[in-house]
């Protein structure tokens, strides 16, 4: 497969791997799992601006399955930030460190007391590792950085907490574009020449967004949306199912949006992918090489296996007369409980006006059938998106969709079968979905009473290799800086729709006392 780059238009640069890390042995040591990475302090460099530049990271090459992919190399990606920081900043100094969490980034801080940093840069390069909390208790001014496809989920939800919290000395920046973090970065003179740690992110949040480009025309394809009322959606919700398969253990049955939830175990789901028809599965997998633009490193053995699991959920669903199936789809299969990712049979189940929702995420789930049911049979998308304000745009990704967005009646976009992102394994969706059209992205939480809502303009298909393979890019109507404020309080999914569903959504929320907080 051709590979797209690893950032900031990502041309490769610099040092080898084995070259880089060559030069670091001697400081990489014994010192566990803090890895100094470049030390670029010389004695006659005093005066200049001293700036920690922290990677908060599980490895300089990734071995385990997360954003961006297993294998990623991040070295060539932390070696071009150090060279275009250094030539565009030619009054700092930068020192470079990696962590991969609270423990390493506090032993930063305490080996930094006697070394008077200016301030840190702190570059989110994978998801989860909280290094950026610790670093911000330093008191020193702090610039958060999102490698976006890499670190934006937890660039994301770690920033609105920020932001919730008034963090006084954390700025961020969240752009593909590198001189956007050059300009950034030099926002840290303010405070070297006597201005506050306000000072310095106030200038950082108006470089932001001085930089993020205006809207541009926001006018939509036509669209023959025609949704349900409110009484005839709420009545389908009533009588549709959703099964959510989690462990290995089944559980109670409840409900969620007023639709009924049965916890079905693993074992359940294995059996019927088992007892799938092999010729039925044949056919499946034969459709599928026919209809997809192009079949990249999936063997036709795991197209087939792909084709039982989604036969298999499908005798499911109709065993239970449910609609929706959600799966543990990860823990089930590194786990060994299932042995096919369900990702190519919920894109199956989504054309036909079913829901197949990923990593048994029951609220996504349920907003997916209130959603199918509201616009009578299309399909939601459920995303982990990423914010660039290089371009104004909010990317939902993720390794499932389907290729009917209007409708199990609609017109087909084109698809790819590839592997799961992640980890390199099974296969997966990449649909190049239909840009021009307005699309409505949402979340409905019981325990709240509140749906999250924001629209959008579809504009593009991110083809970048990193992270889920499905990266329908949208410009968002209403204010993006608003868009980064909710993530902590709801978490990285999202579901799209296409159509404006902003009146039904209000309709719908009034008859079920909720409220609508639209976070654009």
């Amino acid at each position: 497969m051709q590979k797209s780059g690893v950032g900031f238009g990502c041309r490769a640069c610099g040092l080898s791997r084995r070259q880089f890390l060559s030069g670091c042995a001697a400081c990489i040591g014994s010192a566990g799992l803090v890895l100094p990475v470049r030390n670029l302090i010389a004695a006659d460099d005093a005066g200049k601006i001293r700036i920690h530049i922290v990677y908060s990271l599980h490895g300089p090459k990734q071995e385990r399955p997360d954003w961006p992919n297993k294998g990623f190399d991040f070295v060539p990606v932390m070696d071009r930030i150090k060279s275009e920081l250094t030539k565009s900043c030619p009054g700092f100094e930068f020192v470079s460190s990696m962590a991969t969490g609270e423990a390493e980034a506090k032993k930063i801080l305490e080996d930094d007391k006697s070394k008077n940093f200016d301030g840190y840069l702190v570059y989110q390069m994978n998801c989860w590792n909280k290094v950026v909390q610790t670093i911000a208790t330093s008191g020193k001014p702090v610039l958060y950085a999102d490698f976006q496809f890499g670190g934006s989920g937890g660039f994301l939800v770690y920033t609105a907490g920020f932001i919730r919290k008034n963090a006084s000395n954390v700025g961020f920046v969240a752009s593909s574009r590198i001189e956007d973090l050059v300009e950034a970065v030099k926002c840290f003179e303010l405070v070297k020449k006597g201005g506050s740690i306000s000072d310095f992110t106030a200038a950082t949040a108006k470089v932001r967004m001085n930089k993020t480009p205006k809207p541009g025309d926001l006018t939509c394809k036509p669209d023959k949306l025609k949704c349900l009322s409110t009484d005839e959606c709420l009545k389908k919700m009533k009588e549709s199912k959703i099964l959510a398969v989690r462990s290995n253990t089944p559980g109670p049955s409840s409900t969620v949006l007023g639709i009924p939830l049965v916890n079905l175990a693993f074992s359940e789901i294995n059996e019927a992918w088992k007892a799938a028809d092999k010729n039925e599965s044949r056919a499946v997998a034969d459709r599928w090489q026919k209809t997809a633009a192009t079949v990249v490193d999936v063997s036709r053995e795991t197209l087939e296996t792909s084709a039982a699991m989604y036969l298999g959920m499908k005798s499911v669903l109709k065993k239970h007369g449910a609609n929706a199936i959600t799966i543990n789809c990860l823990g089930g299969f590194y786990g060994g409980h299932i042995h096919a990712y369900p990702c190519l049979g919920f894109y199956e189940l989504l054309n036909e006006g079913l829901v197949g929702a990923c990593e048994c995420d029951v609220r996504s789930t349920a907003t997916m059938v209130a959603m199918t049911a509201l616009t009578q049979g299309r399909p939601g998308y459920i995303s982990d998106p990423i914010i660039d304000t290089a371009k104004g745009h909010i990317v939902y990704a993720h390794c499932v969709a389907s290729n009917k967005a209007f409708g199990p009646q609609g017109e087909t976009n084109p698809f790819q079968i590839l592997t799961h992102s992640e980890d390199r394994q099974g296969a997966s969706v990449r649909s190049v979905l239909p840009v021009g059209y307005l699309t409505s992205t949402l979340e409905a939480d019981q325990g709240r009473k509140e749906i999250l809502f924001h629209r959008s303009r579809a504009v593009a298909n991110d083809p970048d290799d990193r992270a889920c393979r499905t990266k329908l890019a949208g410009e968002p109507l209403g204010d993006i800086e608003k868009l980064f404020t909710s993530w902590d309080q709801w978490g990285w999914h999202r579901v799209t729709y296409y159509g404006d569903l902003k009146d039904p959504v209000y309709a719908l929320a009034d008859a079920m006392g909720f409220k609508v907080v639209e976070e654009a």
